[in-house]
């Protein structure tokens, strides 16, 4: 169920206790975990304070990630204090200038946008991954992408061949796992609602990050793919077009980072439709239906792709129209 924005109550005793006594906690925001954030208000000075409760969740890794990403010259949020067995942190506050309502009030700075975003992703993968990060590969990617057979098709009444759906996902992206590329730090949630335009700040410096905490080593395919095929805004083709190619040519990449570019974001799309349809039915969030249209056309996009022709089949054979965009769009979510 979704958490009341209300602050925990041990909050002001942590706020008081690292100089923050007086400050005012105002709602902020919650995500698709148990983490909720509120804006912290002080004489002359604001801070975002993020409840990342336990056991659910820990705020250490996004303690660790955030020092790492600051370390390769990136804008995450300082910490300016922690509790971590209360799962308390008080963070920089990148304020409000978001980059998914600045594409949305200025849809003409969208390549300009993009082109930064994509620049930070040029630098963050010339540099080596992250130590100790979980791996993200063929196994965790078969394992995410089982969540479309495990939740979306029992909820839209589809009765499907779990084995084969399993099989034709590891014939496309066996390759992908083999293809020597160097594996890099993978931010997974990267996307243009969490990027922040941070004031005073130039180049790839200019986009804050956040909701990081779930980095992973992995393909350098993934992220890009993540921002250009965005769960949550339509990213123009042509833009998406020239931002694969400034990647490619700043990264040096050639014919197998193409193929692993459309079989990821095959895969990611497929996994989110399943998530989204598990936010719903098991963790009471219903919002997250809206999406599933725009997953499906991003989706059925994808898998025109050659390499995916044998996922394409099972999606024919096991998914009828009435089941994909349309579904969600009669339903008015």
């Amino acid at each position: 169920m979704v958490a009341p924005m209300i602050p925990p109550a041990h909050a002001p005793a942590f706020l008081a206790a690292h100089g923050w006594g007086d400050a005012q906690i105002l709602p902020l925001t919650g995500d698709a975990s148990f983490r909720r954030y509120f804006r912290v208000v002080g004489k002359g000075r604001q801070a975002v304070l993020m409840d990342a409760p336990p056991p659910h969740e820990d705020p250490r890794p996004f303690v660790a990630v955030a020092e790492f990403l600051c370390a390769q010259g990136l804008t995450a949020p300082a910490i300016i204090a922690r509790d971590l067995d209360l799962g308390l942190l008080l963070i920089e506050d990148f304020g409000d200038v978001r980059l998914r309502e600045t594409l949305d009030a200025a849809p003409d700075a969208e390549e300009r946008y993009y082109a930064g975003v994509t620049d930070l992703l040029v630098h963050l993968h010339a540099r080596p991954p992250m130590a100790g990060l979980p791996v993200h590969g063929i196994e965790q990617w078969l394992e995410e992408v089982m969540l479309f057979t495990d939740w979306y098709c029992p909820a839209v009444d589809l009765d499907v061949d779990r084995d084969a759906f399993r099989a034709a996902w590891e014939a496309a992206l066996a390759p992908v796992e083999a293809d020597g590329l160097p594996r890099v730090t993978v931010l997974r949630d990267f996307h243009a609602e969490n990027i922040m335009l941070v004031k005073g700040k130039d180049g790839i410096a200019h986009f804050g990050l956040l909701d990081f905490q779930d980095a992973l080593v992995g393909h350098p395919a993934y992220d890009l793919a993540s921002v250009l095929e965005d769960a949550r805004r339509d990213v123009s083709p042509g833009v998406e077009a020239a931002m694969f190619d400034r990647y490619v040519a700043a990264a040096g990449q050639g014919e197998a980072y193409r193929r692993a570019y459309w079989a990821l974001a095959a895969q990611r799309n497929t996994r989110i439709l399943g998530v989204f349809v598990r936010l719903w039915k098991r963790d009471g969030k219903p919002g997250y239906r809206q999406f599933q249209p725009r997953m499906w056309g991003l989706l059925e996009r994808d898998l025109a792709h050659p390499a995916l022709v044998a996922v394409r089949q099972w999606f024919d054979a096991n998914v009828p129209a009435s089941k994909r965009a349309e579904l969600w769009v009669e339903k008015g979510a």
